[in-house]
């Protein structure tokens, strides 16, 4: 499969100029750009704001060798570099976290924060220099961005065919009903109309809404605008949708379809490829966080559809090393990881299982698009651990458990839960082996994936010790381990 071409000649210019300034800065201050997306409610701000604090307070990281070593001597936060991008409010979602108890909201926009680290070599050589500085610049953005990148690769022509296609298949066909209900009473050659356009968008919209609902957990969602639209609600940029059976040739002057045509250009050239030559084209390094186990637990569709939507992600990478000499014209991300969030909603006995399901899942991903796994490394992780394991003995048989407290309103069993009692839920297992588990899926099975999973939200975990002061560390699952692939290179 060939891989889509996302820019021109003017744009590689452009891209080269920011990552000559990008280059240059980095001689003086030696800097790392880290770009944290997910898909759908996986966890970017609670993965941020556990890396920072846990780096701020001296966290247990084990497998982060510069730390474990005792090699990083300072840690702090520092202005960040861009001016016109928000800052990552830190400080807020750790309030959130430890004071409140509560998650933190979900990335709408773009937001940044630097974080830099003194350090001793590794090398001995190294050490009769200057001790190191490494600044790391987290670039925070929505996973529905990252999946809008496809489009600039696609005419108007390519998006609806493939969006209506997309739509008719499974219970999209359902979802989408209302939409093709308004679709059918609009006809692409008659004279456009503000109040048509408005009509078809906001159907359009709410399909993708439906898709996105916890009941659905569907990922791929292009455009990723019309699901947070921020300040362009409203504007002609986000009010277009696809045409169905579009006649050959060119759209007539006046028509809906030159309308939805031009609106659909002007979302590319006002919303997507500014964040690509921006923010997406100057990353380093990169996570993708994802919701496996809720894909899992809505079934094979959900699956289907993530594996679809990690595709459209690593498409749009630029795998690769960077040279020297290269690197100051072009980026390439050398090194990804994907990383199935919420291990600790399994017993520990089952993480090995959650990784390889992800694995496959991006093997699978890969493959479809022709590339090679070369950089790409696949974990289960927790950036936050809300629960703790125990046993506990039912018909003379020990299960391993998890201990957590339910959020408000999360039911197991009839029982609804008040977000203040801990409980003991017996989690279940995923298959062994992820070929059993995607032969359930090929097969059009009716029956669930993993019958005996039982998944609810946990609050985030008390952070008091006994005597009341707060811990000096968020409880994660290899957080570290994450870190170290990301950046560890880079401290040595």
């Amino acid at each position: 499969m060939r891989l889509p071409t996302l820019t021109n000649l003017a744009d590689d210019a452009l891209i080269a100029l920011d990552n000559l300034g990008d280059r240059a800065a980095s001689l003086v201050n030696p800097t790392i750009r880290l770009g944290v997306t997910g898909l759908s409610r996986a966890g970017k701000t609670v993965f941020i704001s556990s890396l920072v604090h846990n780096l701020l307070n001296g966290g247990r990281l084990p497998l982060f060798e510069p730390m474990r070593s005792g090699r990083i001597s300072r840690v702090r936060l520092e202005p960040q570099p861009d001016d016109a991008v928000p800052r990552f409010q830190y400080e807020d979602h750790v309030r959130a976290l430890v004071g409140e108890r509560i998650w933190p909201d979900s990335t709408r926009a773009i937001s940044q924060l630097r974080i830099t680290l003194d350090y001793e070599s590794a090398s001995g050589w190294g050490r009769l220099w200057s001790p190191g500085r490494l600044s790391v610049d987290v670039i925070d953005y929505p996973g529905e961005w990252l999946l809008d990148l496809p489009l600039l690769s696609q005419d108007f022509r390519t998006f609806s065919e493939t969006t209506i296609a997309l739509a008719h298949t499974g219970v999209r066909r359902i979802l989408s009903a209302e939409w093709f209900s308004a679709m059918a009473l609009s006809d692409a050659r008659a004279p456009a109309e503000e109040a048509d356009a408005r009509r078809l968008a906001d159907a359009f919209t709410a399909y993708l809404k439906a898709c996105k609902s916890d009941e659905r957990s569907l990922s791929t969602l292009p455009p990723g605008r019309f699901l947070m639209p921020g300040d362009l609600e409203g504007s002609p940029a986000l009010t277009f949708a696809p045409l169905p059976k579009l006649p050959e040739g060119r759209a007539a002057k006046g028509s809906l379809w030159a309308m939805m045509e031009r609106r659909y250009e002007a979302y590319k050239a006002h919303v997507v490829k500014p964040f690509f030559r921006e923010h997406f084209a100057r990353l380093d390094r990169q996570i993708v966080l994802i919701d496996a186990l809720q894909a899992v637990n809505r079934g094979a569709e959900a699956v289907q559809d993530l594996e679809r939507a990690l595709g459209d992600v690593m498409a749009c990478f630029r795998p690769g090393a960077n040279g020297f000499l290269s690197s100051f014209l072009t980026r390439r991300i050398d090194r990804v990881v994907v990383a199935a969030t919420k291990a600790d909603h399994l017993h520990h006995e089952s993480h090995p299982h959650l990784e390889a399901l992800t694995r496959r899942l991006v093997d699978r991903a890969i493959t479809r698009i022709g590339l090679s796994g070369a950089g790409v490394e696949v974990m289960a992780l927790a950036s936050v651990r809300a629960t703790r394991e125990a046993t506990v003995k039912q018909d003379g048989m020990t299960l391993p458990v998890i201990v957590g407290t339910p959020m408000a309103g999360e039911r197991i069993d009839g029982e609804t839960f008040d977000g203040k009692r801990k409980t003991a839920i017996f989690p279940g297992d995923l298959p062994e082996n992820p070929d059993s588990f995607f032969q359930a899926i090929e097969s059009n099975s009716e029956e669930p994936l993993a019958p005996t999973l039982n998944f609810v939200r946990f609050r985030p975990p008390e952070m008091e010790a006994p005597g009341g002061e707060l811990r000096l560390a968020i409880p994660h699952i290899r957080l570290d381990r994450a870190m170290q692939y990301l950046i560890g290179d880079r401290l040595a």
